[in-house]
């Protein structure tokens, strides 16, 4: 018995079942069961991003058949109302709620993560996600804003951060020899998570509903206990590798890359270098531009084609009836949703596209290609093409995805893999700062250009090229990237002590594989993978199927 596998017998004997202890990986164990675990979480989280497939029937909660509103209330008075109706506007600031406690509490937990390991961290993400949507029924229930904002958003954002970045150092510990690519398995599945949970949404809100209810708080209910479940499934499921461990028959490559360093900086210096804060406006650039479309992509597609979309090329937005209006919402649900796919795809594609490329060249790509294509849409749109024009908007967001799945291996070529995942829940503060920034941008320019009577196929394209030149604020700050200086690095003796002290060993630090090779598809792995596939597999079937009707 080698001195590692004493010393973890050890270390996890007395051990509480969810203390990282307790999932130190063992002889035989197959590294290709944590992707599917961390699958389990990111697709239920998710569901963040198709959360507006219910802010129209709850805008008609207590009308029931249509929405009893009352043009004068203020947002104050609406949070506490009983009699009248939720406004769309209102409803939408769960969204904010989200991404703004997303990136606080990644930054604020991801060290105490560190230390207490990807299944506590994952367990508890799956308390207050699903608890903050049985929450939210509540507060659906009774008709009481606040409460659904504070369970869903508030307490549900928290569950977000703290679910999102639970694999990332993980992963990254697991597969050093493809960083980018195991970021993405797990990455990708926060943004299919929406292709799954939205229709199962739409099902269960049309299986619930009654001449009483809309069907909204009975749908949170279901969807929030089975949302814990699968969440749970992939915290138990979650190892850690033992310290020292490295793939079977790998070793580090000889050939030194200037910007994959060998060391390791400590999380309480990270945030002092300027590395950190490049990263942080490449990342923060890259999703502003992104998320603001994603926020208007339904109404977006809906005034540039209008009638196009439904056979009558003649017809502006403006001269749709009711009927065709309608019809030409539920084709701007499939672009939407086709979003989505082009979304997940492009966290695994594009990451582990930076495991050949470069994360800084992977960036220069998103913003060159991004200022390309935003500089084109109001061609696209011109030209009446909604082929380039959905084609290119796929590509935005499949870099907008990527760019989330290229960073944590961008944080840890930078900073080393000692405390990324820490080190990256800081840097999501960037995705908060960008879900204000992002629809902000677009929707106020709107409303500006539609104030001043510019026809609704138009109202975009100045928005376009404002995008375009937060595009080339993020190059120049992707270019200013350099390798860290080294008098931030940690000492040998420093990470030995480290990493021996969260082993609870004073063992020497051994290297090698300790029976845990590169492991392969065998048939646990496959049952894993099917069981994480199938419900993605499914997501994707819906998206086409309603994503085929624009064109």
């Amino acid at each position: 018995m080698t001195t590692v596998e004493s010393a973890g017998k050890l270390s996890s004997a007395g051990a509480g079942i969810f203390d990282r202890e307790h999932t130190v990986a063992k002889a035989g164990f197959n590294r290709w069961l944590v992707p599917p675990a961390a699958l389990c979480i990111h697709l239920c989280i998710g569901m963040a991003y198709g959360f507006s497939v219910f802010w129209l029937p709850l805008s008609r909660a207590i009308g029931i058949t249509q929405s009893k509103a009352c043009p004068d209330m203020s947002l104050w008075q609406e949070l506490f109302t009983t009699t009248c109706d939720w406004k769309v506007a209102s409803l939408g600031w769960m969204y904010t709620l989200f991404f703004v406690l997303l990136g606080v509490s990644a930054a604020i937990w991801g060290g105490w993560l560190e230390r207490a390991g990807p299944r506590k961290a994952g367990a508890v993400a799956a308390c207050c996600w699903g608890g903050g949507l049985l929450i939210g029924a509540f507060g659906v229930y009774v008709h009481q804003l606040w409460i659904m904002w504070l369970g869903a958003g508030v307490i549900g954002g928290v569950g977000l951060g703290l679910g999102y970045i639970s694999p990332v150092s993980t992963l990254i510990k697991w597969f050093p020899d493809r960083r980018g690519m195991a970021t993405g398995m797990a990455i990708m599945g926060f943004g299919g998570g929406a292709m799954i949970g939205a229709p199962l949404a739409n099902l269960l809100i049309n299986y619930f509903k009654t001449p009483n209810s809309v069907g909204v708080w009975e749908t949170f209910v279901t969807m929030g206990v089975i949302y814990f479940v699968f969440m749970m499934i992939g915290a138990f499921a979650y190892r850690v590798t033992p310290a020292g461990w490295q793939p079977e028959g790998w070793t580090p490559p000889s050939e030194k890359k200037s910007m994959i360093t060998e060391h390791h900086v400590h999380l309480d210096n990270a945030h002092k270098t300027p590395q950190f804060w490049f990263i942080w406006w490449v990342l923060c650039l890259n999703v502003s531009a992104g998320i603001g479309v994603i926020g208007m992509a339904s109404p977006m597609l809906q005034e540039i084609f209008a009638g196009k979309l439904i056979g009558h090329p003649e017809l502006t937005f403006g001269q749709l009836s009711v009927e065709q209006k309608a019809a030409i919402a539920a084709i701007a649900a499939g672009f939407a949703g086709l979003l989505s796919l082009f979304n997940i795809g492009g966290r695994f594609f594009w990451a582990s596209m930076s495991d050949l490329m470069g994360r800084k060249n992977t960036y220069y790509t998103f913003f060159l290609l991004g200022i390309a294509l935003y500089a084109l849409a109001p061609t696209f749109a011109a030209m009446g093409s909604k082929l380039l024009f959905v084609l290119g908007f796929g590509i935005i967001l499949s870099m907008y995805g990527g760019g989330f799945a290229t960073v944590p291996a961008y944080l840890a070529d930078m900073f080393g893999t000692q405390f990324v995942g820490a080190i990256h829940g800081r840097l999501l503060t960037a995705w908060s700062t960008a879900g204000i920034i992002g629809p902000v941008v677009v929707n106020y320019i709107r409303e500006f250009q539609l104030a001043a009577g510019v026809p609704r196929d138009q109202l975009y394209n100045t928005t376009m090229y404002i995008l375009c030149a937060m595009l080339i604020a993020g190059i120049i700050c992707n270019y200013l990237i350099k390798p860290v200086d080294p008098k931030w690095n940690m000492s040998e003796e420093e990470v030995a002590r480290l990493q021996a002290a969260s082993a609870k060993t004073e063992a020497g630090i051994q290297h090698g594989s300790f029976g845990i090779g590169k492991g392969g598809l065998d048939v646990w792995a496959a049952l894993f993978w099917a069981f994480v596939g199938v419900p993605l597999a499914w997501g994707v079937w819906k998206t086409l199927e309603s994503a085929v009707k624009i064109f």
